[in-house]
């Protein structure tokens, strides 16, 4: 598994960032890729909770949670990726406090098709592509938890 780590300060307490994160279903609301989400699980939201993300290029992936902890943070392994030269692929968001801040740490971990080259495609380009994705998603959180505590 080839893994991606970011992290980002935001001027917010953590259960502010908890606040938008948990709302699980509207990831669209701040992942500036995303154009829309679709609920596959109905009920409270949570371990195994399952969603479809619609990306603005037209194509899509499925999310589940693997690990849902709250306040603190949450996993999800991604599936149904046809669009993506990837086997297997998970995220995991966290937050820790920071003296009335929070650091949120973004990591993906995937693996890539076709073996050595592909090993070597994960490493440079996905790794690139991937880090601006989430470099965008890290501060499209920061912009939304400070509008929502604006509100």
């Amino acid at each position: 598994m080839i893994r991606l780590d970011r992290s980002l300060a935001i001027d917010a307490a953590p259960d502010a960032v908890w606040a938008v994160l948990s709302r699980y279903m509207q990831i669209d609301e701040f992942a500036p890729q995303i154009a829309s989400v679709d609920a596959l699980t109905k009920g409270d939201v949570g371990l195994g909770s399952m969603r479809r993300n619609h990306f603005a290029n037209g194509t899509s992936l499925v999310e589940e949670v693997t690990d849902w902890t709250p306040g603190e943070g949450y996993t999800v392994r991604l599936s149904d990726m046809a669009a993506m030269p990837l086997h297997e692929a998970s995220a995991d968001i966290r937050i820790a406090p920071n003296g009335g801040r929070s650091i949120v740490r973004w990591t993906f971990d995937y693996r890539v098709k076709y073996g050595p080259l592909g090993w070597l495609m994960g490493q440079t380009l996905m790794k690139m592509m991937m880090g601006r994705i989430v470099d965008g998603n890290l501060k499209g959180l920061a912009d939304r938890v400070a509008t929502v505590q604006r509100a």
